[in-house]
C-alpha cells in the first residue's frame, strides 16, 4: 500500500558512476538484494549516520573506512549494499563479516579494502549469510552499468518492506555547465531518522571540496530526512551518503553554492517524501506545518508530538475529524509558557481551533471532507515567535500492524 503513484524517474548517466544489482538470495529468492555502486577516483564522499547506540556493524566499518580514506587523501571507490539482513546486534562477528565483504569486493575490483563502504538493511540480530553475499559480489560487478535502468535496479535492490523504488534527479546549469544530481533511497518502517535517513545514496557530477560537501549534506538532510517520521523508531542502520564525482563544474563561490544547495535540497526532500508516501500500511500523506514558534526546535517539537500521536494517526486513517486529538497533542508538546489562546490550528483550509477552543465557523462536515483526502495538511501557529518547521508523516493503519507482526515470517 502506498499513497499516490510516483514512477521511478529516468536518471541521466554520470561519468564514472556505475551501478550493479543482483539476486543473491540473502533473505528471499528472486529479488535484487546486493547492490554495488562504483565511483570514480576523483570523487569526494560525505556521509551522515545513525546515532542509535546499537549502530550496525556496517555503519561502524563505513565510518572507519571513510575516515581512513580522508586521512590518506583518497576517495572511497565503492558502496556495497545488501538488503534482507541488517548485520546489527551481531557483535564482533558482525564487524568481521562487514570487513570481509569489503575485502572480497576490493580484491575483485582491484582497490584497497578501505575503498569499499558497506551498508546493510533488514532483520536485526541475525548473522549475515556470508556465503550467499560473497557469491553475489562478482555478478554484481559484472552487471555494472550507468544507464537509467541500472539506477532503477539499484533502487529496487535496497528495499525491505518498501513497495516501490524511490529515486529523484535534478539537472541544472552552473557557470554555463551542466550539473546533475541523482539519488535513491529506501525506507518504509522504523522511520524517525536522527542525522540520517534509512539508506540514501546521492551522487552529483559537481566538484565540491570535502568541508563544503559535509556542510551541504548536513543542512539538506536536516530539512528533509530529519523531518519525516512513520513510527518514531530510529534504525540501527541509518546512513545517507553524498558523493561529488568532480567530473563536472566546481562549486566554489557563494552564488554557486546557493544554487547547488537548492537543487540538492529538492532531491533530498523528494526522496524523504517518497519514503512517507510508501510508509508501511500508509493511506495518507500528512504535512505538519508549525509556525510562529520561538525557535525552529520548538516548532519541530510540536510537529513531532502531533506526528507521533497514535490517536492522531489512527484518526487520520479512519478519516475521522476528531480534531480534539490534534489539540491535545499540541498541548502536551514540550513548550514552556504556552498561551493556548494564541494557538491557531487549521486542517487544510478549515479552521479547527482558535481562542483556546473550537473555531466558531467549524463544521464536522468540512473537517471530515479534508480528512477523507489522501494528502492532508495540518497547520499549527503558536503565536509566540517567527520561526517555523515542516514535518511529514503518515497515518497508522491495520496493515502497519500486520506488516510488522509478520516481518520475520
Amino acid at each position: 500500500m502506498a499513497v499516490g503513484s510516483i514512477p521511478f524517474p529516468a536518471m541521466p548517466p554520470l561519468d564514472g558512476v556505475r551501478l550493479g544489482a543482483v539476486m543473491a538470495g540473502i533473505k528471499k529468492p528472486n529479488r535484487r538484494d546486493v547492490v554495488v555502486i562504483e565511483l570514480p577516483e576523483s570523487t569526494t564522499v560525505s556521509g551522515v549516520f545513525t546515532r542509535n547506540a546499537f549502530c550496525a556493524a556496517p555503519v561502524v566499518v563505513a565510518k572507519q573506512h571513510l575516515e581512513q580514506c580522508r586521512a590518506e587523501n583518497r576517495s572511497p571507490r565503492f558502496w556495497l549494499i545488501n538488503t534482507g539482513n541488517a548485520n546489527a546486534g551481531t557483535g564482533e562477528a558482525g564487524l568481521r563479516d562487514a570487513r570481509t565483504s569489503c575485502a572480497e569486493l576490493a580484491k575483485l575490483a582491484g582497490v584497497a579494502e578501505q575503498d569499499v563502504l558497506p551498508f546493510s538493511t533488514g532483520v536485526i540480530g541475525e548473522p549475515l549469510p556470508m556465503e550467499r553475499l560473497l557469491a553475489g559480489l562478482a555478478p554484481a560487478l559484472e552487471s555494472l552499468a550507468s544507464d537509467d535502468a541500472a539506477w532503477e535496479h539499484a533502487g529496487q535492490g535496497i528495499l525491505t518492506t518498501d513497495t516501490r523504488a524511490k529515486g529523484a534527479t535534478v539537472t541544472l546549469e552552473i557557470g554555463g555547465q551542466q550539473v546533475t544530481i541523482n539519488g535513491i533511497a529506501k525506507g518504509s518502517g522504523m522511520i524517525k531518522p536522527n542525522m540520517a535517513t534509512m539508506l540514501g545514496f546521492v551522487v552529483t557530477n559537481a566538484a565540491i571540496e570535502a568541508p563544503l560537501l559535509d556542510r551541504l549534506l548536513r543542512e539538506t538532510v536536516d530539512r528533509s530526512f530529519n523531518c519525516i517520521t512513520v513510527d518514531s523508531d530510529t534504525s540501527t542502520n541509518d546512513a545517507c551518503m553524498l558523493a561529488a564525482t568532480g567530473t563536472g563544474p566546481s562549486i566554489v563561490d557563494d552564488g554557486q553554492v546557493a544554487v547547488f544547495s537548492n537543487a540538492l535540497q529538492r532531491v533530498m526532500t523528494e526522496l524523504a517524501q517518497a519514503i512517507i508516501r510508501d510508509a508501511e500500511g500508509a493511506t495518507k500523506f500528512v504535512t505538519l506545518q508549525v509556525g510562529e514558534a520561538q525557535s525552529r526546535q520548538e516548532a519541530l517539537d510540536v510537529a513531532f508530538t502531533v506526528a507521533h500521536s497514535p490517536l492522531v494517526k489512527t484518526a487520520l486513517y479512519a478519516s475521522d475529524a476528531n480534531w480534539g486529538r490534534i489539540l491535545a497533542a499540541v498541548g502536551r508538546a514540550p513548550v514552556n509558557d504556552f498561551d493556548v489562546n494564541r494557538v491557531v490550528i487549521d486542517l487544510g483550509d478549515v479552521r479547527l481551533v482558535e481562542q483556546g477552543g473550537r473555531a466558531a465557523g467549524y463544521t464536522e462536515a468540512a473537517g471530515s471532507a479534508v480528512m477523507a483526502e489522501p494528502d492532508i495538511t495540518i497547520r499549527i501557529n503558536l503565536g509566540r515567535g517567527e520561526e517555523s518547521a515542516t514535518v511529514w508523516t503518515s497515518d497508522l493503519s491495520h496493515d502497519y500492524v500486520s506488516i510488522n507482526a509478520d516481518y520475520r515470517s
